[in-house]
Parts: structure tokens; sequence; C-alpha cells
């Protein structure tokens, strides 16, 4: 039985931090350049995609080494460890998990022996058919706990034939969200979902090719960027150069949250900035949110591009109320009891004398339980502030993602059940708003339908089996 692992939140968890994506993806092929520290280095700019584990494969030609482990990419890697992957071709991963535990068996790459070689992959995203693709392995063939070992299993089922033949075969019958990059002894490949939800970009390199989940990824390697993978494409990476091949007709639907908050503000996605567009929604907020106040601050780091746009917009001066412990992260040592019950402030403390005696605005990107926000609100009026208004830069968070973020199952989201009056009421504040749909949408400049907005409107662009989703969100519980 596969099992995901949801993660509750309360409201003194210091190692709350909010929506988490699936994973990052990194993948190089480069002959005569050091690949394991190029994917280290890849990992390293994709860590806010994934805390939990992290993972490099590597080939010279011959055979594929895999190290990986728990904990961030700098608690894995090592100049000794990354010493030993020497080849011409890498994969790497870091991993959060939305199926499967948090363990050490389910950090990625996979790694699966064919008739002719071994298959790396790794995968950001979520199947939603994982059952069915599942029986069509043989018994015994995988003690599969993860979405990505049935699909690595698949793909090696008949390794008599080229990977290429074998993903062109099986892609088409996998659905979900899937950005791949997988790899055997001499060649990269990468593919895409055919809604394409998930960001997977091409790079290119002075003696090769990068394939990364996101634009700021090929900055640090200092690879060119050179287009994003289509969806429903599958590319191969050898001494012949880049090969591209359909397997499925493109419906674009690319994920509107990662505009929120998944993706890094350096990154572009469909040829667009995200900082910018963080900072259009700020204004846009402004717009349909305005208030009398004397200072907005972001929530840091996420609400500050939108805090910015907001203060530009309404006239309001921008300040930094709050100093955030960029310290806190997972292998925090559990708090004491009496620590607890200071709760946020292990991750956030209120610049008193900037706050004090100030209407604020305070800007954050979503809410999804409204624990964080409950706390900061508080904190802030223990401060001394005399108002604090909540701005928020996504519209309200009432429907689960199946696709690859770790959202609450809907009872659990606050907006799931609550009006925006009641999560006001709930939060403490003086007043809340939240951008539109269609604000945020317009913000992004992609059209609403060419976009996943399912966790804003329940609109699911890759149809849900709604007796599995009941048996998706009871598994995610054990």
């Amino acid at each position: 039985m596969l099992k995901g692992d949801g993660h509750l939140s309360h409201d003194l968890d210091p190692l709350d931090q909010g929506p988490k994506d699936a994973c990052g993806v990194f993948g190089v092929w480069a002959p005569g350049e050091d690949v394991s520290k190029l994917t280290y280095y890849g990992l390293y700019a994709l860590q806010h995609r994934g805390q939990e584990s992290a993972g490099i494969a590597v080939s010279e030609g011959t055979r594929i080494l895999v190290y990986k482990d728990m904990g961030l990419v700098a608690q894995v890697f090592d100049e000794s460890v990354l010493g030993t992957l020497r080849g011409h071709l890498a994969i790497g991963h870091c991993r959060y998990s939305t199926t499967g535990s948090s363990v050490w068996e389910n950090a990625q790459p996979t790694l699966n022996s064919t008739e002719v070689g071994g298959l790396a992959l790794a995968h950001n995203g979520n199947l939603i058919n994982t059952g069915e693709l599942a029986v069509r392995l043989a018994p015994g063939t995988t003690r599969a706990t993860t979405d990505t070992e049935v699909l690595t299993a698949l793909l090696a089922k008949d390794g008599s034939r080229p990977i290429e033949d074998a993903a062109a075969e099986v892609l088409p019958q996998v659905r979900g969200a899937y950005s791949l990059v997988f790899m055997n002894e001499t060649t990269l490949f990468a593919a895409r979902d055919p809604q394409g939800v998930r960001p997977l970009v091409l790079g290119r390199l002075e003696r090769g090719w990068v394939v990364a989940s996101e634009t700021a990824a090929l900055d640090i390697v200092g690879a060119v960027f050179t287009r994003e993978i289509e969806p429903g494409e599958l590319i191969t990476i050898d001494e012949r150069g880049v090969k591209s091949r359909r397997f499925a007709v493109a419906e674009p639907k690319g994920c509107l949250f990662e505009y929120v908050y998944l993706a890094r503000p350096d990154t572009s996605i469909a040829g667009r900035g995200v900082q910018a567009t963080r900072v259009e929604v700020g204004r846009q907020l402004a717009r349909e949110h305005p208030v009398d106040a004397d200072l907005v601050i972001p929530t840091p780091e996420s609400g500050t591009p939108a805090a910015i746009g907001y203060a530009e917009q309404s006239g309001i001066p921008y300040g930094q109320g709050l100093v955030k412990n960029s310290y806190v992260g997972r292998t925090f040592i559990q708090p004491s009891q009496t620590i607890r019950q200071l709760g946020i402030r292990l991750k956030l403390n209120p610049l008193r004398e900037i706050v004090q005696g100030k209407r604020l605005v305070v800007v954050d990107d979503s809410i999804v339980r409204g624990n964080t926000q409950r706390a900061i609100v508080k904190m802030l009026r223990e401060a001394g502030a005399t108002e604090v208004h909540v701005r928020i830069s996504s519209p309200p968070v009432s429907w689960p993602c199946f696709y690859g973020i770790d959202f609450a199952t809907r009872a659990e989201l606050i907006a799931g059940s609550l009006t925006v009056d009641e999560i006001c009421q709930s939060l403490g504040a003086d007043s809340l708003g939240y951008i539109s749909l269609d604000g945020l949408t317009r913000a992004t400049t992609i059209p609403a339908g060419r976009l996943c907005r399912a966790c804003f409107d329940g609109n699911y662009p890759i149809p849900i089996d709604q007796d599995q989703v009941g048996k998706y969100v009871l598994e995610a519980k054990v």
C-alpha cells in the first residue's frame, strides 16, 4: 500500500515553514566538467524545493553510482564524497515528501537495473494513478513506497529496448504532475507531463547541457537559459547533442502557486521574472484592498516582493518590522515546553521601535492553516502596534493539491471551512484582504486557461478519481 506523509503544523511549531513543493531536480551532461560539483551547486540553488533528503547519481560511461542521504544538500555532501562521484553526466534531487515517508529508502535518485545497464531517476511532482501503474509490475519486482519508484521500475521493466523508447510508451500512461530527469550510463533524459504543471528548463554550458527545475539553478552553474522543456516532451542528451521527441499533445496548465510562493524570486517562468510578478501582485492587492495605515511590512522572506508592490501602489511607507532567524531549519533541536510557549519568536521577532504605535499592513504570500499569521498578529500587538491589517498575495487556499505541493487536506485548510471575515476574526486582525484570483492571474500575464489554479478554485486540470481522492487523503495521514 502506497503511503504519503502529511505534515501537521502547530501554533508553536518553529519548523512550520508553510507549503512545500515536492522536489527540485537537476541534470547535467558535460564531458570534461566536474559534473558532481555542478549538480551539488544546482541542488543548492533548488534547496527551497525540498529539505528532507538529497542525492546525486553519476556515471563515467560504464556504471552509475548513487549517493543520497537525509538532510540538506550541504549536510549530505562534502568534498570527499563529491570527489568519489566522477563522470561525464549526473542527475540530482532534493526532496520534500508528498508521497512516501520521509526516510532514507525514499530518497532520490532511485536506481534500477535493466538487462543492458542501470537507470537512475529523479522526479518533481506527484502521480495520481500510482496504484494503477503498480499492478503492471510483476509481484516482487519492487518494494516501492513512492510513485517515483513505481515509475522507475516501469521504465526499466523491458530492459532490452532503449530507455527513450520505453519512456515514450510508459509516460503517456502516467497521470499527474511529473518533471523528470533520468539517465543510463551514457545518456541524460528529461521529460515533462503533458500539462507542464511543474517547471523544467534546459540550459547550455560551454561543454555540455543542463536541465533544472528553475532558471536560477542554471544561473548558479553558469549555464545559459535555452528554453523551457515543453509539456509532453521527452529530450535525450548525449554526444550527438539534444534530441526532442513528443510523447503527448501539450495541454499547458502551469502551477499558479509557483508564482505565489514556490519558485525563487530570481527565477523566470514562461519568460516572466517571478520577482516582477510578485511585486505586481502586491500593487494589485493594494488596489483591491486599500487601508489607512502608517507602515507596510512583509512576513519575511516570502511576503517581501508583494509588500514592496503594496507600498508602491498605496503610497504607505515600506519597512522591516519583523526579523527572521534564517538558521531555524529542519535540524533545529526540538524546544523545551518553556521555549515552545514563545512560539513563532523562534523564527520571527518584531522590531519594537519600528512597529510601536503604528497602524501596520502585514503582507504575506498565503494562509494555509492560519497558525503563523495568528501568532504574528499577536506578537505585533504585544510589541505595541495599534492596528494590524493582514493582506495576502494569493486567493484563499481552499482545496488540496494532488500535483506535488504538500497542502493540508481540505478539512485542515482554514479557508476550506471559514469565510474571510471568520478567518480575520480567527487571526485577531483588524482587517484581512486576499488578492482576487483574476487579479493574481493577470499579474502573471499567463492566460487563465494555461494555468492550474486548483488549490484556489477546485478545478483540477488532470481529472481526479473522487474515490481515489478520499483514499489518498486518508493514507496521507498515516
